[in-house]
């Protein structure tokens, strides 16, 4: 199961919170999303867990959503595939343009 956490203080490191999800089952991985694209590395105060069981992330979640870890209470939910989420956007610009339409006949206008 793949869990989300969110409103992680900035200070919080993977080993840790590793260590508060394995307190209900395996963990897999933790990932703590930083900014590396600008260089600085710092914590974007999110990140993800995969366990090895939804029982066992249904447990996490349960016991620690709202929990206070370094003074902040954290968001803990089942992470859901993107798609799940994504809004669906246009074509980009240039792409496909719109027609312009004849106002008479109600036609595409001819040269385009």
């Amino acid at each position: 199961m793949n869990i989300y956490v969110g409103n992680l203080s900035l200070e919080m490191t993977e080993d840790e919170l590793r260590e508060e999800f394995t307190k209900f089952g395996e963990v897999i991985s933790v990932t703590i999303m930083s900014d590396k694209s600008i260089g600085s590395g710092q914590s974007r105060g999110y990140g993800y867990i995969q366990m090895v069981s939804k029982e066992q992330g249904a447990t996490a979640i349960a016991n620690i959503e709202g929990k206070i870890l370094k003074d902040h209470a954290v968001k803990v939910v089942e992470a859901l595939p993107l798609t799940k989420y994504a809004r669906k956007i246009p074509a980009p610009y240039g792409k496909k343009r719109a027609q312009k339409i004849d106002p008479v006949s109600n036609t595409p206008a001819p040269g385009v």
